[in-house]
């Protein structure tokens, strides 16, 4: 690794010091969350405080999205630094004095702590300016829950002229105790497509079936069956995963129900086999459909495609969490069925998405992401910033 010409413990004593008010935008953001492609309240924060710094300021990106652009004293490499900003339309039940004060939204996958850790990065980072080589790009982005705010900035051209030539980006995961860095190179997330399949049959009596084509019966079939289908669709190092998270049908406990909606994702580890999951969803749900009399139709979306982290870059994040944390706080995972679309900037450029610890270590307090119970240790939000910037600087004074 290159020798750095603004060392690591002057990085890290930079952090301590603005842990308190990373702290305090997290509680305030979490306290006010907002929803896909409508976190104007939150992007206001972002945008304010780049300004601040002097760093010149790019708003309503893809409608909600923020980007600033540092510029360091002397030229080099430019790097993205992402954060993502939006909640879930979950009410929140975690006992905390700074819990939403939006009914049926809340921040339960830690992008709150996202984007304060993003906002103290252009703090810190700014004010070694004079310092820098290169250029900085900072991303606030919008609507990753399902949304694709990612590929929406994208294709908006946000980043066009910019010259960036990689990509950091961080989640903090309460599956992780704090302390702790996560990550792999190569294939790290799954693909991530949605499908909505409309079973269609013909309505009638209870009492007096005959004629009718039970809706109910077909989708009882289709969601014991189709995980089976679909796993043997595509080679076993696909790893195919369905799940259907919605199932809405029937209008009277004496009516044969002539339509059923079900709603689902289906996940892989192979993007070249996604054509093909697709294709034997559609035969299955032609014949279940058509053996019992029924029909169907079926919306499939291509959502996120295999985040994949660059090897160097990996090792960038990998050596930089070692240094600040110890070798034996820093792990390699496995391949994970989760999603994110990170991976529409990794496409773009190389990079690494790691993910940091945010968990207490006690079963009663750790809850899962989308758990309206959630909640983070703060504690992370310190070694998150230690990381992102201190491998942000490695990276542009070439390592």
């Amino acid at each position: 690794m290159a020798q750095n010409t603004i060392p690591l413990e002057e990085i890290r004593l930079l952090a301590s010091g603005l842990f308190d008010e990373t702290v305090r935008v997290r509680r305030d953001i979490h306290a006010h969350p907002e929803l896909g492609f409508s976190e104007e309240r939150t992007a206001g924060i972002a945008a304010s405080c780049l300004s601040e710094l002097g760093i010149e300021v790019f708003t309503g990106v893809a409608k909600t999205g923020v980007v600033g652009v540092l510029d360091g004293k002397t030229p080099g490499r430019t790097l993205l630094l992402r954060a993502d900003m939006d909640a879930l339309p979950l009410q929140e039940l975690a006992d905390v004095a700074f819990r939403s004060r939006v009914p049926g939204v809340m921040h339960a996958c830690g992008h709150d702590g996202h984007t304060a850790v993003l906002i103290s990065a252009a703090r810190l980072l700014a004010r070694l300016r004079d310092r820098l080589k290169g250029r900085v790009v900072f991303v606030f982005q919008p609507a990753e829950e399902n949304l694709g705010g990612a590929k929406a900035m994208i294709d908006e051209g946000a980043f066009s002229g910019l010259g960036i030539e990689a990509a950091l980006g961080l989640h903090l995961i309460t599956l992780l105790p704090c302390g702790t860095v996560g990550l792999r190179p190569g294939p790290f997330m799954a693909s991530v497509d949605l499908f909505r399949a409309l079973i269609l049959g013909e309505g009638g009596h209870g009492a007096m079936p005959g004629g009718s084509v039970d809706a109910i019966e077909i989708a009882a079939k289709v969601v014991s069956g189709l995980k089976a289908h679909l796993a043997g669709a595509i080679t076993p190092g696909g790893r195919p995963l369905v799940n259907i998270g919605t199932i809405k049908g029937g209008t009277a406990p004496n009516i044969v129900a002539d339509t059923v909606e079900l709603e689902g994702t289906v996940r892989c580890m192979d993007d070249d086999a996604r054509p093909a999951l697709r294709q034997a969803m559609e035969a299955f749900l032609e014949s279940v459909a058509k053996d019992a009399g029924g029909s169907y139709e079926l919306a499939y979306t291509d959502g996120y495609p295999i985040l994949v982290n660059d090897h160097h870059m990996t090792d960038i994040v990998r050596r930089t969490a070692q240094d600040l944390l110890g070798e034996t706080r820093v792990f390699e995972l496995e391949p994970t069925m989760a999603s994110e679309d990170m991976a529409f900037f990794l496409r773009m450029v190389p990079g690494c998405f790691f993910f940091v610890g945010a968990g207490f270590g006690d079963p009663a307090m750790d809850y899962p992401h989308h758990s309206p119970r959630f909640v983070l240790n703060e504690d992370s939000l310190l070694v998150a910033l230690q990381v992102l910037c201190t491998a942000a600087v490695r990276f542009l004074e070439g390592a």
